[in-house]
Formats: C-alpha cells, sequence, structure tokens
C-alpha cells in the first residue's frame, strides 16, 4: 500500500482554471479502472490524448450516416461528406487564424515536416519555373535545434543526404533551455530553413521563436514550426506566430489518430511541388503531361482520411467552448504544483527548466538509483500511466547524459489528485526498488 505522505511547503493547490470533473466525465476512457480495479491515471497526454465523446460521435455519425468520397461524386452522400470535410478545415483554420486556403490536411505532423522536406528537395529538379524559388541543394543549410523530436529532425537530415546540403544545430544549455548565443552564426545566408519546435515534447520548453523567426528572415530563410506540443496546449496565431509552416497532429488535441495539418503561408505552399501525385490534386492529366491544383489541394493527393478531419473538427470545437486560454492557466498551475512535489523528493532530478518560466506541462524526470523503465512498470502496477524512455528525442537524453527519463504530461482533464497519484507512486518505487530516503517527522522526505 501507498504510504500517504505530506505535500512541500511550496507545492500550493491554487484554484484550477477548468472543471476537472465536468471534463472528465466527457471522456469515456477515464471512467474506467485498470490494475486490479484502480483509478486510471493518464499522464501521457503528449503521446496522445484520450478523446471526448464529442468527438467519437462525430466519426460514428459520419460513417453511419455521410459516409462517401469528398470531392468525389455529385450523388448527396458524396455532397454531404465533401460539405463536412471542408467546414473541417474552416474549423482548424479559424483555431490557429489562418485562411482556410492554407490549412493542409495530412496523416501526422511527421507526415507534414516529410511533405515540406520532400517539396524542397522536388523543388531542384521540377520542371515548372515557379516549383523551384526554394529549391534546396549543394552549398545550402538546413537549421534545427538539439531538442527536437526525432519528427523534425530525421527528414531533415534525410534532405541534406539527398541534396548534398548540410545540417546545423542550436544546442542546449545545462537547465534544459536552447542555447542561442551562436544564433546569428548557425543562422547565415547559406540556410534555407530552420526547423525549431515550440514546445520541447521532453523537455516542455517553451522556444523564443521570435528572435529566431526573426533571424531566420533576416538572411532569407524559410522557418518550420513544431507545434505538435503548442498546439493542443496553448493559443496559437499563425499571424502573430510569425513562420512560414506550422504542424501538428489530431491525436494529441482530443482527436482521432490518423489526421494531421500543414499550415503554410499561401505564397510558400503555391510555390512549392507536390509531395504525394494522384487523384484529386489534378488540374489536367494527359499522357504526356499534367498540372496540379492549387494548395491545399494540391498536397492532398488520394481519398482523404475523411472521418479523422471531422473529428478533428469536432476536438477544435471541444478546446473552444473550453478556452485556450483556460487550457494555458489550467496546465501551468499543474506544472508548477508538479515540479514542487517531484523537486521535494530526494534522488529525483528534474530534465528540463526547473521553474515555470516559458515551460509547459511536460515533465521528464529520473530517480536515483532506479532505471526510468522500471519505475514506469511500477507506476504503471499503481495505475498511473506515463511514458518512459527517450521519447523520440535521442540527442536530448545524450546531452544530458541519461539512459531515459520517466515523463508526466498534462491536459485538461488532468487534477491535482492525478498529481498527488504520481507522486505517491514515485515515493513506491523508490521504497519498493530499496532507495527510499528516510521520511522525518510529519511524513514529508
Amino acid at each position: 500500500m501507498t504510504e500517504t505522505v505530506s505535500r512541500p511547503a511550496g507545492a500550493q493547490q491554487v484554484p484550477l482554471p477548468l472543471d476537472v470533473e465536468a471534463i472528465r466525465a466527457d471522456f469515456p476512457i477515464l471512467s474506467r479502472t485498470v490494475r486490479d480495479g484502480r483509478r486510471l491515471v493518464y499522464l501521457d497526454s503528449g503521446a496522445t490524448s484520450q478523446k471526448p465523446r464529442s468527438v467519437l460521435d462525430a466519426e460514428r455519425d459520419f460513417y453511419e450516416n455521410h459516409n462517401a468520397a469528398p470531392h468525389r461524386g455529385a450523388h448527396q452522400l458524396a455532397e454531404e461528406a465533401t460539405g463536412l470535410y471542408e467546414a473541417a478545415r474552416a474549423k482548424v483554420a479559424a483555431f490557429i487564424g489562418a485562411p482556410e486556403r492554407e490549412v493542409v490536411f495530412t496523416r501526422n505532423s511527421t507526415e507534414s515536416i516529410n511533405l515540406v522536406a520532400y517539396a524542397l528537395s522536388n523543388a531542384a529538379t521540377a520542371k515548372e519555373p515557379e516549383f523551384r524559388r526554394y529549391a534546396v541543394g549543394q552549398g545550402d543549410e538546413i537549421v534545427v535545434t538539439e531538442m527536437e523530436h526525432h519528427a523534425n529532425l530525421l527528414p531533415w537530415q534525410q534532405l541534406c543526404e539527398r541534396t548534398g546540403a548540410t545540417l546545423r544545430w542550436l544546442g542546449l544549455t545545462d537547465d534544459g533551455r536552447l542555447d542561442l548565443s551562436d544564433l546569428d552564426t548557425v543562422v547565415n545566408e547559406r540556410t534555407k530553413l530552420v526547423a525549431v519546435t515550440q514546445q520541447s515534447n521532453i523537455l516542455g520548453t517553451i522556444n523564443p521563436l521570435g528572435g529566431i523567426i526573426a533571424r531566420a528572415h533576416e538572411v532569407g530563410a524559410l522557418v518550420l514550426v513544431d507545434g505538435a506540443q503548442s498546439v493542443p496546449h496553448q493559443p496559437v496565431d499563425v499571424t502573430t506566430l510569425g513562420a512560414d509552416f506550422l504542424v501538428f497532429s489530431g491525436h494529441k488535441m482530443l482527436g482521432p489518430t490518423g489526421v494531421g495539418v500543414l499550415w503554410g503561408r499561401y505564397e510558400v505552399l503555391d510555390a512549392l511541388p507536390p509531395f504525394l501525385t494522384g487523384g484529386s490534386m489534378i488540374e489536367v492529366v494527359r499522357m504526356e503531361a499534367s498540372t496540379f491544383m492549387p494548395p491545399p489541394q494540391r498536397f492532398e493527393a488520394g481519398v482523404p482520411m475523411t472521418a479523422q478531419v471531422i473529428g478533428l473538427g469536432a476536438a477544435v470545437e471541444y478546446l473552444e467552448r473550453l478556452g485556450m486560454d483556460k487550457v494555458l492557466a489550467h496546465e501551468e498551475a499543474l506544472t508548477e504544483y508538479a515540479l514542487a512535489q517531484l523537486q521535494a523528493i530526494p534522488g529525483v532530478t528534474v530534465i528540463g527548466p526547473p521553474d515555470t518560466v516559458a515551460r509547459g506541462g511536460a515533465i521528464s524526470f529520473t530517480v536515483e538509483g532506479i532505471h526510468p523503465h522500471d519505475v514506469g512498470q511500477v507506476l504503471d502496477d499503481l495505475g498511473v500511466e506515463v511514458r518512459v524512455g527517450h521519447h523520440c528525442a535521442w540527442p536530448v537524453v545524450r546531452r544530458y547524459g541519461v539512459p531515459a527519463t520517466t515523463r508526466a504530461t498534462f491536459y485538461v482533464h488532468t487534477g491535482y489528485d492525478d498529481v498527488d497519484a504520481l507522486v505517491d507512486a514515485v515515493r513506491e518505487a523508490q521504497r519498493f526498488f530499496g532507495v527510499a530516503p528516510a521520511v522525518t517527522e510529519g511524513g514529508a522526505s
């Protein structure tokens, strides 16, 4: 049985902006039990979020009442499917402050980034002059950061291998932030594109994009922002963001798996060749050659993931009803509380910013004397679902000299009781493996 301990004085439970119990009632999976009837404590939304009933209902309604291929056919079901699909595009566009023609649906953030990377390399050999404007080739440079998810690193490594360009990167400080001391050197006249995450999936760091984007544009480079961990958790408006591309995934923002978004400034999208070719993205097809539709259709070849797009539209509506300002404030309060509690446990080290300044609701930590995988196993036995490993950010764990970390990520249904369950489970792991520190009078370690 987990021993009850007092909470450190710095861990204050300020009122949360969101009604956690009311929100939990919207998520069918949160009513289930795990591991011998224990309450499910889901702290892995950074990997994939749970889905509210309204999202599940939207997908089910499509299949039961409107199932057809959008943008194909003139019958009633096809017209209904097209209307629902494009209505979802309008919802997503409004959510990020973009025109509808700048929103491209993909499978996930990974595909969105690969789309841009392949378009940039295809531009070099495109027969159409207008597609060669952003071509990447020998002597050019692509800039990333050391904190990127593999999805925002490997495509650029591959692009450089295909084209002969050079990959450069911005490093990390000891406290888990970007080292921008050599920004003007790393981002220079040879830079064609800068790819940077808005919020680190492993460190929780929220990056100061303004200066990075300004420097990139000063030298004529494009900027792609990985918003997979930011768009679901904070207000993001592309008109103020200032980047050229933004990518994010539906399954991390209460939506279905299998759908993502690429937003791009229209003049940039319109100057890029397609990534995939086939049905639905063409203007005229002849045996000798073909021409392509303008964006976004140019980048949506084949029958799209219609039900998932509609589900994403429902997820956006759910988040808008909550209010993204409240979502952000909710996670800020939880993060401050969780940091204070975890840092008060002897032997626990937070990997990343130690405070809540420019920090999101993802906390990675190690427990002295216990491998993160073993920590995760004990937590799972207690019904606390977290993620362990390198979190698809292998260079980060190497930078900080650890084999892996245990990571807890919060969302709209997370409450203080979830954080308390996490902290108690970490202490239980210490006791289980015989590394528990002495307990002082009053129960606090």
